[in-house]
Parts: C-alpha cells; structure tokens; sequence
C-alpha cells in the first residue's frame, strides 16, 4: 500500500495509452505504491489483492500528482491526448482527494476527465458529490445477483451486492455526465441466459447511457478465466438490448516520450496495464530504433518485472503483482 511518504517516490501519471473508449488517454494513477483494492477480482488485470483494504485517504498527496500531470502536460502536444483519465493501481476512488484533483485537472488542461471505478463506494454521498464535476465515470457492474457478484469480484467484507446496485442507482439520479457501466464477460461465468437476464434487470434499473462489454485481453489473475466466445456475445447482444457496446483492444501506439529512459517509461505504463510481448516490442519500435533489444533485456533482469502466460501468450507486467499458475 503506498503512502504519503513513499507516494512522492512513484510516478502518477503515465502513457498516453491506446482506449478502448477514450482515444489516446493520459493516465493519473493516484494509488501508485502497489495495488491497493476493496476488491479481489478473478479477472483482474493487476493479479491478487494482498489485502484487501477500504480505507479511503491521502494515499499520495494531491499537490504531488498535479505536478506530475504539469510535467507530463509539457512535453505532450495538444493532438497526442484525448481524454485524462483517473485509473488507479487498484480502486480509484479509495484517495478521499478526487474531488479536489477532478476540478484541479479541468482546470489545468483542456481535455475531457473520465474517472474508472468499480463503483463500490457510490453508496456514499460525499463521494457521489466528487465526482459529479467527471465528464465520464466507468462503474463496473459484473453480474446481476449476489452470489455471482460475491464468485467474480471477492469483494472487502464491509461492502455487498445490494450496496454497490443502490450506490450506482443514486448515482445516476445526481449525475448529468456520461456513465458507463462496464461488464467484464467470461466464458461460462457470467455469459449464459439466466445471468445475462438477471444483469439486464440490473442495468434497466440504473439507466446508463452506455453498458460497455469487454472480455479478458489482458492476462487475468486466475488462470481458469476465458474470453467470452461469439456465441456468448451474440447472447449478451440479443438479452442486453440497444444500449450495448462491445469494446475490443483499440489499436494504438503506447506513448513512452521521447525524453525518457524508455525502459523507466515501460515500467510506468506495465505495472498499471500488463502489455502483450508484440504490443511491448511495437511501442519500443517506435520510441527509437535499436532500443528493442536492448530494453527487453534489461526489463528480464530487473527485479520490479515479471512476464505472465495467458491465453498462450507472453504479457510483460510488474513483478508486485501476484498471478497464480
């Protein structure tokens, strides 16, 4: 878990990277000290949550991360970012200062703000309140019933089904930006007709202006979590309705700035969004030529990375995070 102290150590900001939803997105990352969750979800791109923690507070100080987002700002070009997005090592919404860095970010720079959350906090109004000045919030919402919920997120033991459902209703009730609800589908968990039927229930409910389904492209924690087959999306398509969209792996190039150790600027990006070896190897071709090599050697012998299998392919992560075989 990272501190007040070691946060001044780590690099907040990062990318821009490729989005599914957002372009070329400007990542602030306000828990960098290791992942820091309320949830233990068996796809998580991040590996285990060791502990699981709900304590909202001044991980990193807010000062620190504005800097970071001023330094970052300056060697970009107005063209290369899209949207700055709020997208943490973990739960973003566990720093109690996003309401400060929201309307701090819209006024430093001129792109829209997207915040990504798992939503489990929006049972409380004070955080409902932070986040109202987002142009875009991305809950997650998984499934449509307890037991499910409980199987594919192994949540902190303060929080539960009907919470999260009740927090993400009045959300939407105060909220006038865009909200979308995000659902992870997987293979024979959360793809077949009954559990597709009881989500719809639930998002009728919450009335999002978008449910956004993506399927497992990164390596997930658990090794026996598949992508969602055709079928399983020609099912969610015919059971979820209009308001679906499916997201796959928006092609882009991973920005890792001219001006920097590229192997430093790869670390950034993979300790928050493991990259597959091809994705890893495109980015560093476009950085300069001759660095490929050079970098992914150096990246094997560094204590702070590991390389996961999933899905028979090699993706380049940290080495905090904790993936079973």
């Amino acid at each position: 878990m990272a501190s007040q102290d070691n946060g001044r150590n780590l690099q907040t900001v990062f990318g821009p990277v490729p989005s599914r939803r957002l372009g070329q997105s400007l990542g602030i990352d306000p828990l960098p000290g290791g992942k820091t969750c309320n949830w233990n979800c068996i796809y998580c791109q991040l590996g285990r949550t060791r502990p699981l923690t709900n304590q909202r507070r001044v991980y990193v100080p807010v000062d620190r991360i504005l800097e970071d987002l001023r330094k970052a700002l300056s060697g970009l070009e107005p063209t290369e970012v899209d949207w700055i997005t709020f997208v943490a090592s973990g739960e973003t919404l566990l720093h109690s200062g996003m309401g400060e860095l929201i309307r701090a970010v819209k006024e430093l720079a001129p792109y829209p703000v997207a915040v990504i959350t798992n939503g489990s906090l929006l049972f409380m109004p004070e955080v409902r309140r932070e986040l109202l000045p987002a142009d875009a919030v991305m809950p997650s919402l998984d499934a449509g019933e307890a037991k499910l919920f409980r199987k594919i997120t192994r949540h902190h033991r303060d929080l539960g089904f009907r919470q999260h459902v009740d927090g993400l209703m009045a959300f939407r009730a105060e909220y006038t930006g865009q909200l979308w609800l995000e659902t992870m589908l997987m293979r024979d968990i959360n793809d077949g007709d009954r559990q597709l039927r009881d989500l719809a229930d639930v998002v009728a409910r919450i009335r999002p202006d978008s449910l956004h389904l993506v399927s497992p492209t990164r390596p997930p924690v658990e090794p026996w979590v598949r992508p969602v087959t055709e079928e399983g999306l020609a099912r969610a398509r015919a059971i979820l309705g209009e308001a679906v969209e499916i997201l796959q792996e928006r092609p882009g190039v991973f920005e890792l700035g001219e001006g920097e150790d590229p192997k430093e600027a790869v670390l950034a990006i993979i300790i928050r969004h493991p990259m597959r070896e091809d994705l890893l190897q495109e980015a560093l071709a476009h950085w300069k030529d001759g660095v490929v090599d050079r970098v992914l050697a150096e990246l094997a012998r560094d204590p702070r990375v590991q390389v996961v299998e999933r899905f028979g392919c090699r993706f380049w992560s940290g080495s905090r995070q904790v993936y079973p075989d």
